[in-house]
């Protein structure tokens, strides 16, 4: 199933119904007078979030949203029915912009979070209400307001506990298949995670989790390099970054690629530097254990907290597992 994390979509609101020229007609009464209903209001539509949805795919596929008109006023002063509401469900982590000035208009960051995206047309006022002293019998009654008709953008920003970041090949998908019943394409070469993966983390001694595997990031991702730039707005919202790191390249290099990660987010956003994180290595079942140990401690003496696990071969799994579930206890997820 294609993942969609942006659409532009249309909206319009019901317009209300026209008030009612009526006059009471009952035997022995005389001059009854104006007894016109008013028309009904038009049914507005809303955005409402569900944790039901983890993409905007429904958008590809429909993008006009209109609700119900109101119903005209009748006689005996009988209002018009209210025109029925519509309301669309969008995933949680859901940003609604102007679609021309780009400005945001709701952040939908929790499920039953909503918002009013056109607001239905008032209903007219029936003659009735245009007696007078002067005037007993008006044939005059007002058309319903028109509804409200927009244009908006809506992008999804993933709401993750722990997302994983790395450069291509690091061994992501690996470990999110090992973490979770995620079922993530996994290959020998880059660029195999072309979009956002979720998977449920279960845990013995806590509630579960949500994991995020972010396409791999390459330098310069921050300005359009790459995959990793369209997507590094879903780990936004993550509570915790998994740095994973390809342990069996030789020297410096997966210090090196720490750093260029490190780069790139604080280019993006700086304030992700400054968010809780862990680092593991990955693939040190391509190392000697000796080595193992002296790259753990490069990676300490750089002020890392780091693990080190084999996603291929399980090794380290159980010991990243435990460390998850205390870090997110540690910041109240």
């Amino acid at each position: 199933m294609a993942f969609v994390d942006e659409a532009k979509f249309y909206v319009k609101a019901g317009d209300g119904g026209n008030g009612c020229v009526s006059f009471r007609r009952e035997k022995f009464v005389p001059k009854g007078g104006p007894d016109g209903g008013d028309g009904g209001r038009g049914g507005s539509v809303y955005l409402e979030a569900s944790s039901d949805l983890t993409s905007l795919l429904d958008f590809k596929y429909r993008t006009h949203f209109k609700a119900d008109n109101g119903k005209p006023g009748m006689g005996r002063r009988k209002h018009g029915r209210k025109g029925g509401d519509r309301t669309v469900p969008v995933p949680v982590g859901s940003i609604i912009k102007d679609l021309e000035s780009g400005e945001v208009l709701a952040d939908l960051d929790h499920h039953g979070a909503r918002f009013l995206a056109a607001k239905g047309g008032a209903g007219g006022r029936g003659n009735v209400h245009y007696a007078t002293a002067q005037n007993r019998a008006p044939r005059q009654a007002s058309k319903g307001k028109t509804g409200d008709e927009f244009w908006y953008r809506i992008e999804l920003k993933l709401v993750a506990d722990v997302g994983f970041v790395g450069l291509p090949n690091a061994g992501k998908s690996t470990l999110l298949s090992r973490l979770s019943a995620a079922n993530p394409k996994i290959a020998s070469y880059p660029f195999t995670t072309l979009e956002p993966q979720l998977g449920v983390l279960q845990f013995s001694f806590r509630e579960p989790c949500v994991l995020a595997d972010i396409p791999g990031l390459i330098e310069g991702a921050h300005q359009g390099f790459g995959l990793g730039h369209k997507f590094l707005r879903h780990i936004e919202r993550t509570r915790v970054l998994l740095h994973v790191i390809d342990a069996s390249l030789p020297d410096d290099q997966p210090l090196e690629n720490y750093r260029i990660l490190q780069n790139e987010l604080n280019q993006y956003n700086d304030e992700l530097t400054g968010r809780r994180y862990l680092v593991l290595l990955n693939k040190i079942d391509l190392l000697a254990d000796e080595a193992a140990v002296a790259l753990r401690e490069k990676f300490r003496t750089a002020g890392c907290e780091t693990l080190v696990a084999s996603a291929l071969t399980g090794e380290g799994i159980e010991e990243l597992k435990v460390r998850l579930g205390e870090i997110l206890d540690e910041i109240g997820v």
